[in-house]
């Protein structure tokens, strides 16, 4: 008999015991054929990372290079695959089967899987929280001012005299920066005084590990004014790919990474694409195309196993082999032989 459409049940080609669905007429069984979703559980980090005020004179005074500017970037960190079996809710059946026919069925390996109509699981999604400008008020020990020497000329007794006045101006922004080295090199060198003992005081245990600690602590402070600092956040995301029978391409955009907004879905195009390929294994021409059998039939899906790659458009992620329901053929399981 041909089957008409409902569900409750899913009926997989690796088969349990049988269901009955509550809203379907007595006697009967409602169920669904099955089909793969391809979970991705995706990590991403992000880096957000602020220049530091001294970073144009970081090559001239500490040789070393420095980012010069503001930047916020997003790496993948892990990823992980997991393919779960839902009902496909396009193809419901119900079938009426024989006495006799249904206690074969529970005894079998293979048989109806009973699921719940409705979500199949839950998916969450975290965003970055919006972040602070940078902050370099706490870094460094020197003072922004300095003295400069001026000549006024003022009238005494109606004669011009030059008289030496102090004022007080803002220094540039490069001796701030040269003073900022200098105060790094005589840190590390007082480091290696101590470390050789080349000094006045005597560091031994734990006042040697503290001095030490208190040095690189300083150090990594005025060094920050020159190379930056960065803050990181980490943000994880799962995201869903059912890969549809009739479409042309088994190419899907899983997600997408943004360097400002992390992992984003996959119709935001302000991301970077991550495909998820799927390439079926070859079925021998033979198979599916036996007859039906005479009487009550269910039918049912063999999967096709398919070789799953994720990859950012060029580089390969992660690959493995996944059945696919969906995309493998269907078949009929007799409950009746008249």
């Amino acid at each position: 008999m041909r089957l008409n459409k409902t569900l409750s049940i899913v009926l997989a080609a690796a088969m349990l015991p049988v269901a009955v669905s509550a809203q379907d007429a007595m006697g009967t069984v409602s169920y669904a054929l099955p089909q793969t979703t391809i979970t991705l559980e995706v990590e991403a980090v992000r880096e957000s990372f602020y220049a530091g005020p001294y970073a144009k004179f970081a090559q001239k005074y500490l040789g070393v290079n420095a980012r010069q500017e503001d930047q916020q970037t997003c790496t993948l960190s892990a990823v992980k695959m997991t393919p779960t079996i839902e009902a496909d809710q396009n193809n419901r059946y119900y079938i009426t089967p024989e006495k006799g026919a249904m206690s074969f069925l529970a005894l079998t390996a293979q048989g109806l899987v009973a699921v719940n109509d409705g979500s199949f699981g839950n998916g969450s999604e975290w965003r970055f929280a919006s972040q602070a400008g940078a902050d370099f008020s706490d870094k460094g020990v020197s003072s922004n001012l300095t003295s400069e020497a001026a000549t006024l000329i003022r009238g005494v007794d109606g004669a011009r005299v030059a008289v030496q006045q102090s004022m007080v101006v803002q220094k540039p922004l490069e001796q701030r920066a040269k003073e900022a080295a200098e105060m790094i090199f005589d840190l590390r060198k007082k480091r290696v005084q101590i470390v050789t003992g080349d000094t006045d005081a005597t560091y031994s245990g734990e006042a040697m590990g503290a001095a030490l600690a208190e040095i690189a602590a300083l150090e990594k402070e005025y060094m920050s004014m020159f190379i930056g600092y960065s803050d990181f956040q980490t943000q994880k995301m799962k995201c869903d790919v059912v890969p549809e029978k009739d479409r042309k391409s088994q190419t899907y955009v899983a997600f997408r990474l943004s360097d400002t907004d992390g992992i984003v879905s996959a119709d935001n195009v302000s991301g970077k694409p991550y495909l998820l390929e799927l390439v079926p294994q070859p079925v021998s021409p033979s198979a599916g195309k036996g007859t039906p059998a005479k009487g009550a039939v269910a039918v049912y899906r063999i999967p096709a196993v398919c070789s799953v790659k994720l990859t950012d458009g060029v580089n390969p992620i992660l690959q493995d082999r996944v059945a696919v329901y969906q995309l493998g053929v269907e078949s009929y399981f007799p409950i009746s032989t008249k």
